[in-house]
């Protein structure tokens, strides 16, 4: 079987066609970075305009490079929740146009347990049960995957997803968009302990929730707090931006990898999964399997190239298909996080 899988839930339009063997017949992504940069962070409306004039080009091309057409396909299968509701709705709109046209089933896609679903795909093998991790630009959760298509809500941050905080303290910073590679190569040269910033709830052991908004200000007041009142980015040295990064960075991974333990301690489970943009933070890496060798566990990071946004983790499809989950067309988009 093969399937043709969309992404829109964001500023990445992306398209592949995967078999039920989940072998990759093709990947397209088209990027709106530069769209977005002068802004240091993702305008909705561009996004979705940009999503108008790339999502068919995209199609055709990722159609094209697997030498597949649109008869060959078996289901089309699109991410309809969570995201920007304007994305959302170009890449539902014409996945559903296909289905309506071709007779195909319609297949819907979580975007957060795609991410969890990249590391299937990476690893080649089965990972469910397993506790996922799904760290990105807008979303920042913990889920107890019991299968595939089984996934139970346990935490999630309270205000910005770890992403966000890292675009919004690069441009505090004077740092280009996107914000985390940013931030990541500033922290290389810095003291991750020059600057004292708080963990958001980490002393709140029975919740597996994050928060990085004070954080996020915590940054800002070292940068120009009181008594500084003229100070900016302009005024920081080379060296206390890439202090500040560095302290800034270990505040967030020291965050994630600590409600992680706890989620893995309470669920009794043995597997960490971890997806989403975030995940190819170095740092992030390199602690996570520091712990997992310390405690025991088996951590799946996906590797770097399935970290961002992309429709090969719409593979994911098939276990609905196999579980006989497919859509009507009055299928809708959900932008919001569905809690399951």
């Amino acid at each position: 079987m093969k399937i043709l899988t969309l992404e829109t839930t964001c500023d990445e339009t992306a398209a592949a066609v995967v078999t039920d063997e989940l072998a990759v017949l093709s990947s397209v992504v088209a990027s709106q970075d530069e769209l977005h940069r002068r802004y240091a962070g993702v305008v909705p409306e561009i996004a979705a305009r940009a999503h108008v004039e790339r999502i068919l080009p995209t199609i055709d091309e990722a159609l094209r490079r697997a030498n597949v057409t649109l008869e060959q396909l078996d289901a089309v299968a699109v991410a309809n929740t969570p995201g920007l509701a304007g994305s959302l709705l170009v890449g539902l709109v014409a996945a559903k146009t296909l289905c309506a046209a071709l007779g195909k089933p319609l297949v819907a896609i979580n975007h957060l347990h795609a991410h969890i679903y990249a590391c299937r795909m990476a690893a080649g093998r089965e990972v469910f049960p397993c506790l996922g991790l799904i760290v990105s630009g807008g979303h920042t959760s913990l889920y107890h995957c019991r299968g595939p298509i089984e996934f139970e809500y346990l935490g999630g941050t309270i205000d910005d997803a770890a992403g966000e905080a890292f675009d919004k303290v690069a441009a505090m910073l004077g740092l280009p968009y996107p914000g985390g590679p940013a931030v990541s190569r500033a922290a290389e040269t810095g003291n991750p302990r020059a600057y004292d910033f708080p963990r958001g709830l980490a002393g709140d052991k029975q919740r597996l929730d994050f928060s990085f908004s004070g954080l996020k200000t915590a940054v800002r007041y070292a940068i120009a707090g009181p008594g500084k009142p003229n100070a900016s980015a302009k005024s920081l040295t080379p060296q206390q931006v890439a202090d500040l990064a560095a302290s800034f960075q270990a505040a967030v991974v020291d965050s994630l990898v600590t409600k992680s333990l706890a989620a893995l301690e309470r669920t009794a489970l043995t597997r960490l999964c971890v997806g989403g943009g975030v995940a190819a933070n170095r740092l992030l890496r390199e602690r996570l399997a520091q712990a997992a060798k310390q405690r025991g566990f088996e951590l799946l990071i996906a590797p770097p190239e399935l970290c961002t946004d992309n429709a090969v983790m719409g593979a994911i499809a098939f276990e609905r298909l196999k579980a006989g989950r497919t859509e009507s067309l009055d299928l809708d988009v959900v932008p919001g996080l569905v809690r399951h």
